[in-house]
């Protein structure tokens, strides 16, 4: 089991290794008392997989146990769903002394820090992610959120776990899309900051070497986050190629998956660096390469599949318009994760309606 620890407002151990769902409540009763209750979030399909698992050993580690299953995916992700969460833990008397245990992906990670973080005006949450996308990413930093209809993560808060608890067995259980999409985000860290990383994705498969990538993401992301938890300056580029892939979400109805919008993002915004001279000659082809290596989208035209062939939705238009209600526009800038090299990046901020312009040329018609 690899262990790293996470300095920043909240000081917190993420655990990654094989067998931790079975140790759930051993190990959380070595951050807070077992003499609490214990408050599960859930989707329905981890549920059903993981779910009993967890409760038992929760309660035999002496937590009481208490839950909340929700419709899986990204559309549940909203104020609705937040509601009747909080309604529930509520009804289940929770205190500041209890906590709350997310586990799932991306979205039960969000929505559950979310309504920790708001309920009481904060309470303790574990994350024990279960898909890759999570592992490496959302379970680690702090960033809670739910999706408006303007736009997504519109409504969150900074909200550090007391744990993270990896169990890198529940990967197995993954769909083919759910595999992928994590693999765009490690694709992502290497592209970021990491050429080792890239070369090593790009070499062997992710599911060949679980336990070392996500530990590397999660390594570099510890770090970005120790130097930047608001999200003020460097952490923004952890946002490589979700500016346009938020919008692609958007646009889509949620149909398009997180890392799948991610990685056709990425490309379109390598694209444009290089045919702007922001980027190295190359760098592009590099990371197709090992984009279409994973069978990832590798821009506009690879997300037909997920809109019946309409890629009008995905207009340079459109897609300017869903960007400037990202977090990372504000007042009359938009901030961009540019790359410069296969393993480095900068941020730039440019003119709002400068945006289009770089969609179309990372081509985005």
């Amino acid at each position: 089991m690899k262990i790293i620890s996470v300095k920043a407002s909240t000081e917190y151990n993420v655990y990654i290794g094989s067998g931790l769902i079975a140790k759930t409540g051993a190990m959380l009763a070595k951050t807070v008392s077992p003499s609490c209750t214990a408050f599960v979030i859930s989707d329905e399909n981890v549920f059903r997989l993981y779910g009993e698992r967890v409760l038992e050993s929760l309660e035999e580690a002496g937590f009481r146990t208490g839950t909340f299953v929700f419709e899986p995916g990204e559309q549940s992700k909203n104020i609705s769903t937040y509601g009747m969460i909080v309604e529930k833990m509520a009804r289940e008397k929770l205190t500041r002394s209890d906590v709350v245990v997310a586990l799932g992906g991306g979205v039960t990670g969000d929505i559950s820090g979310f309504a920790s973080s708001t309920f009481l005006r904060g309470i303790k949450y574990v994350q024990v992610p279960t898909t890759l996308l999570a592992a490496v990413d959302s379970s680690v930093g702090g960033k809670t959120a739910i999706d408006l209809k303007a736009g997504k993560n519109l409504l969150g808060a900074f909200w550090q776990p007391c744990a993270v608890f990896c169990d890198t067995d529940t990967f197995s259980t993954l769909p083919e899309a759910e595999y992928l999409s994590g693999c765009a985000e490690i694709i992502k860290y290497g592209m970021l900051g990491s050429r080792e990383l890239f070369e090593s994705v790009a070499a062997m498969p992710v599911s060949l070497q679980y336990d070392a990538v996500v530990a590397k993401c999660v390594d570099m992301k510890r770090e970005i986050v120790e130097n930047d938890e608001f999200d003020r300056g460097g952490r923004m580029v952890l946002n490589l190629g979700h500016t346009v892939g938020h919008a692609i979400e958007n646009r889509s109805g949620y149909r398009v998956p997180h890392g799948m919008a991610v990685a056709a993002g990425m490309c379109v915004i390598t694209r444009a660096a290089e045919n702007l001279s922001f980027a190295e000659k190359g760098t592009t082809e590099r990371l197709l390469k090992v984009i279409r290596g994973y069978g990832l989208p590798d821009g506009i035209s690879a997300l037909a599949c997920y809109t019946g062939g309409d890629l009008s939705v995905f207009s340079a238009e459109s897609l300017s318009e869903s960007a400037m209600n990202d977090k990372k526009a504000s007042g009359s800038g938009l901030t961009l994760v540019v790359p410069e090299r296969a393993g480095e990046c900068a941020l730039r901020t440019i003119k709002k309606e400068e945006f289009i312009d770089w969609l179309r040329a990372g081509g985005v018609k």
